[in-house]
């Protein structure tokens, strides 16, 4: 049996139910290379060890593994339990959702674990779920490749008046992501800067920050951006609720 268990947003949100998994499997997994772990791994390891009453042994999976050997991890399940353990929840993104999708081809049996996700911590905010569009995410850019398509969500999104999620690639730093942010809204030739953004470091999380505040004063204010850690999102608001105004 094949287990995709959501770790949710702290190190304590995983599930009753996970635990009991957890503890039969032969291999646990954790999946590292979507996320920037809001807590160290090895925290995450002791937690489980004593839930569960056993030693536990996390095999980390980057990229590399996920990719390139996920066949592998899933035939694993074919005659043991092995269990991959995902920060959030593990149908939150499009990523885990394919691995499902390798599980049914082979006929190997699997059981989906849910837990609390970004898309339910950013209510933290105040801000309305019903009320959010599409969500998007600002890449790492490299020299030769620069990609804006994220604000094309953003002003879909703002065109019916919805909020957007803007998720942060892994490893991509505070200052960098507002550069881009601020460069692909000259690109279309939009001013954003006096603009209000929510800022949120390690939502869900005991050191979860939110914090709402112009763009503009974002950029310059060096001592609140020393603030935020990673992981961290935006939300771009679209028109607010008077009771969403309230928060």
């Amino acid at each position: 049996m094949l287990y995709l268990i959501g770790l949710g947003l702290d190190k304590k949100d995983i599930s009753f139910s996970s635990i009991e998994k957890i503890k039969k499997c032969k291999k646990i997994y954790l999946e590292s290379y979507t996320i920037s772990f809001p807590y160290p791994v090895k925290d995450l390891e002791k937690f489980l060890s004593t839930a569960a009453k056993k030693k536990i042994k996390l095999i980390i999976s980057d990229r590399e593994l996920m990719e390139n050997n996920i066949k592998k991890i899933i035939r694993e399940a074919k005659y043991e339990d092995i269990a991959i353990l995902i920060y959030g929840d593990p149908l939150a993104a499009t990523t885990h959702a394919s691995i499902i999708e390798e599980a049914k081809q082979d006929k190997i049996k699997y059981e989906l674990l849910h837990a609390p996700s970004i898309f339910t911590g950013i209510a933290n905010t105040g801000l309305q779920l019903y009320k959010f569009g599409k969500t998007t995410s600002i890449p790492k850019w490299q020299d030769n490749f620069k990609p804006m398509s994220f604000f094309n969500i953003i002003l879909e999104n703002q065109a019916i008046k919805a909020h957007t999620l803007i998720l942060s690639d892994i490893g991509l730093k505070l200052e960098d992501a507002l550069r881009e942010l601020a460069q692909a809204a000259i690109a279309n030739d939009k001013d954003i800067l006096g603009e209000t953004i929510f800022i949120c470091s390690k939502l869900g999380t005991r050191n979860e920050k939110i914090t709402r505040t112009k763009i503009s004063q974002l950029i310059k204010d060096k001592k609140l951006q020393a603030q935020i850690k990673e992981p961290f999102c935006f939300v771009y608001p679209g028109e607010m609720h008077f009771f969403e105004l309230k928060e």
